[in-house]
């Protein structure tokens, strides 16, 4: 041991943990946050998460303290993909004191309604439309807009929309996962194009087809094939390249 070093020689900060989970409700990419019960910023909306105990790592912290929060099921939580997104350490992002927060994010489908009551420091929990995901508390519409950036980049390399569509799906369903998450229209030819030229996206449903509107023929049905990443990536548009 150094006998040299001498820890109050540093001021005491604390670390937290904040969870941006997504899921695709009626069309539209929701996230899920908690009010917050207790000073500072009572009875605004927030990101589920807290202080990480003294034994505790940073996923397990989050894992707890989601499930403390928003009332899901213990088993359901761990059994959730977490994926670590950045560390948010400006000075002043929490009055209390000088907080560190590690973030982590998830995109997930079939998600339940969280508890009506929240527990900890929430009072309620709610499945929000990102757009209308407004007056944050802390820093966590930055946290939050980052996260939402991570999960449309996990849709450019795996095979994670499918998963939101139904057992059969037809491409136009496929279509609209990724415009939701991506809040973009993309054109049809060329989506069609890319995903029935990537080995193992989508596999056809010999002989299904369904009418989806209008006066064209019906749609083939398809459903995920047995890739898990995708090689060439979906990557999303950018200015001045194709949709």
């Amino acid at each position: 041991m150094n006998t040299a070093y001498d820890p109050r020689a540093f001021e005491p900060f604390a670390v937290t943990v904040d969870l941006a989970v997504f899921t695709v409700r009626a069309g539209a990419l929701h996230v899920l946050l908690i009010r917050r019960g207790q000073e500072p910023y009572a009875g605004a909306w927030a990101l589920p998460g807290g202080f990480i105990l003294p034994r505790e790592s940073a996923e397990t912290a989050a894992r707890r303290e989601l499930a403390e929060e928003t009332g899901l099921s213990p088993a359901l939580v761990a059994a959730l993909h977490l994926e670590q997104l950045r560390t948010y350490s400006e000075p002043g992002r929490d009055p209390r004191m000088r907080v560190v927060s590690v973030a982590f994010t998830a995109l997930v489908p079939d998600m339940p309604e969280p508890a009506a009551e929240g527990g900890g420091d929430a009072d309620r929990a709610r499945w929000v439309p990102v757009d209308g995901a407004a007056g944050l508390a802390f820093d966590h519409a930055v946290i939050l807009s980052d996260a939402r950036s991570r999960v449309g980049s996990k849709l450019e390399y795996t095979c994670l929309a499918t998963a939101f569509c139904p057992p059969e799906f037809t491409l136009g369903e496929l279509q609209a996962v990724y415009e939701t998450v991506w809040d973009t229209a993309l054109d049809r030819p060329n989506f069609r194009r890319k995903v029935l030229a990537t080995p193992g996206f989508v596999e056809a449903v010999p002989g299904a087809a369904r009418l989806t509107g209008g006066r064209g023929k019906p749609a083939a049905l398809y459903r995920p094939g047995p890739a898990t990443v995708l090689h060439p990536p979906l990557l999303r548009p950018t200015e001045g390249h194709p949709r």
